[in-house]
């Protein structure tokens, strides 16, 4: 039930979905390798990036992180601006003007930009989320001066005609239809979001509610684009090959130009305090129950890893304790729920939201087997709870979850695509450049009793919203939903 980022793949043609809000707490589930603990010191030092920021005169902020091991480089264009920024009428615009993009400038066609990106032997997309929007491009590095100024001419000077958006509204509808409308635990979790928040614009889907897709015009998504688009609420990150003298000279010349605007003002819709537990039922076509649990908590504050002598936050022990449950084969839910002639679920986890620009949420959920139920998932996912804010954590499963994020942040490395979606995505939030580094002298101090405190303090059920999936007989005779054709993504 996490909060996801669509990215149409490069690999395949069935889209995929990333998790790339949150880059550190995704170690947790990535990585099964492991290094010593007493390596912990080492590679706090030698995970410290050496990043240059700065910014133009416009407004718009450049960071680079060269990386010389292969002729290779990223260039991505980040705007702090995603479905959270939408107005209610307007859901999923943010996603639309995203496929806008690729439609054209006043000197390049519609569909030009890609093919040129391909042409110079690079592969390109672009991605979506709840925070912000993103476009990149992956080139050899001496095409990178090609993909700055293509990536600047559509940054300051997109534009389509009306037949081109009403041809693109329908793709981001049957993507609508295929990724959620026939996906049964993708419709709960809509539900879920508009159940959890009163006030906060995370309660809308990304792609968007349909009747909004139906009522949307060009101009919508061109109001979004002259509204959110601006310098000063844009980044351009460069990982790779590249000379941070260089590309400073390439970023005033392409992107320099752009006119500054003001970024528009954004009201804190702030979510009211919840009064007590929120639950409901989905009924949808489906041949396996399933439940989710939703737990308000906090998220990381930029001042926490700014602060050098200050304590790990709660948000950090909260992604501490969800490892605990579930960040490796073997875990507590695993163990106690998925194994052996006593099991009672096909699956169960435990997720939490690290960062964001809104508020996070603690997940925890399961589906059962043949002849249990959802209420013994429930109490036995409540259970796992109760036993660590009772007796804490072991050392070894604290160690055991630090040397995985360790080995995370070190193999991530080896890939110039992460380093520029990690440096984009702490630049969204408002972190250092160097928060990865930071992050992990953090969790170095995170303890037995920190993790069990904040499991003693953030799952009442006064924070608490429960969706259960409730099956309903599945039509034999639905034929599967073909992939929309003839669009760019």
């Amino acid at each position: 039930m996490n909060d996801w980022v669509y990215v149409e793949s490069h690999y395949s043609m069935k889209p995929t979905r990333y998790d790339l809000k949150h880059p550190i707490s995704r170690a947790f589930f990535l990585v099964l390798g492991f290094v010593s603990v007493t390596n912990l010191s080492f590679a706090q030092t030698s995970l410290a990036p050496q990043v240059s920021q700065f910014k133009l005169a416009n407004g718009l902020t450049v960071i680079v992180q060269p990386d010389k091991r292969a002729p290779t480089a990223v260039h991505m264009l980040w705007l702090r601006v995603g479905s959270m920024d939408e107005v209610d009428g307007t859901s999923g615009v943010a996603h639309v003007l995203e496929h806008m993009m690729f439609k054209g400038t006043p000197t390049l066609k519609t569909g030009e930009f890609s093919r040129q990106v391909a042409a110079l032997g690079g592969r390109e997309n672009a991605f979506t989320s709840k925070d912000y929007t993103g476009y990149f491009q992956q080139i050899p590095s001496n095409r990178l001066e090609d993909v700055m100024r293509l990536e600047a001419d559509r940054f300051g000077n997109s534009q389509w005609a009306d037949a081109e958006f009403a041809k693109e509204i329908e793709v981001v509808k049957e993507e609508r239809r295929m990724r959620t409308e026939d996906s049964p635990r993708a419709q709960m979790g809509e539900a879920l979001n508009a159940t959890i928040y009163t006030a906060s614009p995370y309660r809308r889907p990304i792609v968007g509610w349909m009747s909004d897709l139906d009522a949307m015009t060009p101009q919508d998504a061109r109001a979004f684009y002259q509204r959110w688009y601006v310098p000063a609420n844009a980044a351009v990150v460069v990982a790779g090959d590249v000379d941070v003298g260089q590309v400073k000279l390439w970023a005033e010349k392409y992107y320099g130009v752009i006119p500054m605007r003001a970024v528009p003002e954004r009201k804190p819709r702030l979510e009211p305090l919840q009064a007590g537990i929120k639950r409901f039922d989905f009924k949808a076509q489906a041949d396996q129950a399933y439940i989710a649990m939703a737990y308000k908590v906090p998220g990381l504050k930029a001042e926490t890893l700014l602060n050098a002598d200050s304590a790990p936050d709660d948000a950090l022990a909260l992604t501490v304790l969800a490892a605990v449950l579930d960040g490796y084969a073997g875990a507590r839910l695993d163990k106690a729920m998925t194994q052996g002639d006593n099991a009672i679920a096909n699956s169960a986890g435990a997720y939490n939201g690290l960062m964001g620009r809104g508020p996070q949420l603690f997940f925890l959920d399961g589906a059962p087997v043949k002849d249990k139920t959802v209420a013994q998932v429930e109490a036995a996912l409540r259970e796992q709870i109760a036993l660590i804010a009772k007796n804490g954590v072991s050392e070894a499963e604290l160690n055991r979850v630090k040397t995985q994020w360790v080995a995370s942040e070190v193999y991530k490395l080896d890939s110039v695509m992460n380093q520029a979606r990690e440096l984009g995505s702490y630049w969204v939030q408002g972190m250092p450049v160097d928060a990865g580094a930071r992050l992990i002298a953090k969790l170095r101090l995170v303890t037995s009793a920190q993790v069990q405190a904040v499991a003693t303090t953030y799952f009442g059920d006064d924070q608490l919203t429960v969706g259960v999936l409730v099956p309903q007989p599945i039509d034999k005779t639905r034929k599967p939903r073909m992939a929309p054709t003839g669009a760019r993504h």
